[in-house]
């Protein structure tokens, strides 16, 4: 290969390169970031209750309601999940925790300052 042909495949790395875009440079775009609203937890009102439905008879306790940034809800899970002795998940704005957990979210939660009420059966 001639030191010409080198030089200019060297010169751009092809993993930089954008070849085409419809609306402009999205990598840093705060207008392309969704909106979440966060608000402090004695303003959001949370349901907790346990589920099995699509998880082959597997319970999950599933925590909803949550108006928080994704950051959050991973610090929070890191806490329920150490409370409960248990392993869980972040799912659309809201926590699961596996196995049947009610009553001690509850606790855990409105000791945390949210508002909290066990739904279901």
């Amino acid at each position: 290969m001639s030191a010409a042909k080198r030089k200019n495949s060297d010169s751009q790395p092809t993993e930089n390169r954008v070849v085409y875009s419809e609306f402009g440079n999205q990598t840093n775009s705060a207008a392309f970031e969704r909106a979440i609203q966060e608000l402090p937890p004695n303003q959001q009102d949370l349901r907790v209750q346990a589920s099995s439905k699509g998880r082959k008879g597997k319970t999950v306790t599933v925590i909803t309601g949550f108006q928080a940034k994704p950051e959050t809800l991973a610090d929070l899970l890191k806490t329920l999940k150490t409370q409960c002795g248990a392993g869980g998940t972040v799912k659309e704005n809201s926590i699961e925790i596996q196995g049947e957990h009610k009553q001690k979210l509850l606790e855990i939660l409105k000791s945390m300052g949210y508002k909290v009420k066990i739904s279901g059966g």
